[in-house]
């Protein structure tokens, strides 16, 4: 009886031998899970990538409105009231300047619409203000163009005294640009 017991004993055991993992099958178990992680990195990273586009989107508006909110409250010409309209370039005598930017101009002193022809995107970006904001906008750059425009058209023709097309693009990291445009008109 206890050589039966003993024999039982010693199959139980080669029957738990038998069933572990041999190296080779340790070795296609890493590789098979290395390809299926490759295949979810591929397809994860480029999610990731458009998250921070959204975020990029939303900084590159922020900037953008609050630059036009910046130039519309500035006068519409050198030559007319900056109060807002009591004397108007192109009436009454006063003639508009045929100049954009005034040379001895910095941010802090722009005072009509103009003056922000001057903004490039190379410029350092800085607050109404003049104060260095770049560490907020961390690979962000901005460019601003202004033209007469008195037909419409955006192709900057007519007089100089009727409106004005203000143009600021603003460049993400990634290298897109979002356009924003308005007119201020002379009045």
């Amino acid at each position: 009886m206890q050589s039966k017991l003993l024999f039982a004993s010693k199959k139980y055991i080669s029957y738990q031998i038998q069933h572990g993992f041999t190296l080779i099958e340790t070795i296609v178990g890493i590789i098979v899970l290395s390809i299926v992680f490759t295949i979810f990195t591929s397809f994860i990273y480029p999610l990731s990538k458009q998250s921070a586009e959204q975020v990029h989107q939303i900084r590159a508006a922020e900037l953008g409105q609050s630059m036009i909110n910046e130039i519309l409250g500035r006068a519409f010409d050198e030559n007319s009231d900056m109060a807002g309209g009591i004397t108007r370039c192109g009436e009454s005598g006063v003639i508009c300047s045929t100049t954009f930017v005034d040379i001895a101009e910095t941010r802090v002193t722009y005072d009509d619409v103009d003056d922000y022809d001057a903004i490039n995107f190379d410029d350092t970006i800085l607050d109404s203000l003049g104060n260095d904001i770049s560490t907020q906008y961390i690979g962000f750059s901005m460019n601003v163009d202004v033209i007469n425009d008195a037909n419409y058209d955006g192709s900057g023709t007519g007089n100089n005294s009727t409106a004005k097309l203000i143009t600021v693009t603003v460049r993400t990291p990634q290298e897109f640009d979002f356009v924003f445009s308005i007119y201020k008109a002379n009045f």
